[in-house]
């Protein structure tokens, strides 16, 4: 698994004391020792989730290996106020699985001969069940990037990671109550947007 590179300019005892917001500042000036911090208390939340996600050890560890190098190459790009250290991290590791499941469809798409294609192919009232179903995904999705960047992380970590509440607000560092009400409310606010306040959609 990825391990940033030390540098010797800060003692590891004195970044421990440090929160990760600060130690962010020392990463943007390229304080590899801060990074490594970092990393020590996200790896396991961020192996947790590329796992649940990817369901493959080995595949799991080469998103938390992206993420990180990403994430190393990136520091200056963090900002606190759009959440804390530890949603971003998740986020970049969300986001490298689902590059990941992109790549393999992809891959997989092009092993697929001519031969019986036309056994593929779905009937058309199938096709029809199909369209209406990716035009609804699409509406969810675009309902969903329209919420504020802490609504929609727990909303992603509870329906496509698959993790409940307590792990939530494990992984996030919150009360239960607060990612709960963050859920509530950007559930609410999807449905409205999609003209849906019976959550026949959600």
């Amino acid at each position: 698994m990825f391990r940033p590179p030390l540098s010797f300019r800060q003692s590891r005892s004195d970044l421990l004391t440090l929160a990760d917001e600060d130690l962010m500042q020392l990463v943007h000036g390229g304080e590899a020792r801060a990074f490594e911090v970092i990393f020590d208390r996200h790896a396991d939340a961020a192996f947790s989730l590329a796992y649940r996600m990817c369901g493959r050890r080995g595949a799991a560890e080469d998103v938390v290996q992206e993420a990180f190098l990403s994430l190393w190459r990136s520091g200056a790009r963090y900002d606190r106020t759009r959440g804390s250290v530890r949603s971003w991290v998740l986020g970049v590791v969300h986001n490298r699985a689902i590059d990941m499941f992109r790549r393999e469809v992809v891959h997989n798409s092009r092993d697929v001969s001519d031969e019986g294609l036309a056994e593929r192919i779905k009937a058309p009232e199938d096709t029809e069940t199909e369209v209406q179903r990716r035009e609804a995904a699409g509406q969810v999705r675009s309902a969903l990037r329209e919420l504020p960047p802490d609504q929609r992380q727990v909303i992603e970590l509870a329906y496509f990671g698959g993790f409940s509440h307590s792990q939530i607000a494990e992984m996030l560092k919150l009360p239960a109550g607060t990612v709960k009400g963050r859920m509530r409310l950007g559930l609410t606010k999807m449905r409205l947007a999609l003209g849906d306040p019976s959550g026949v959609l959600l």
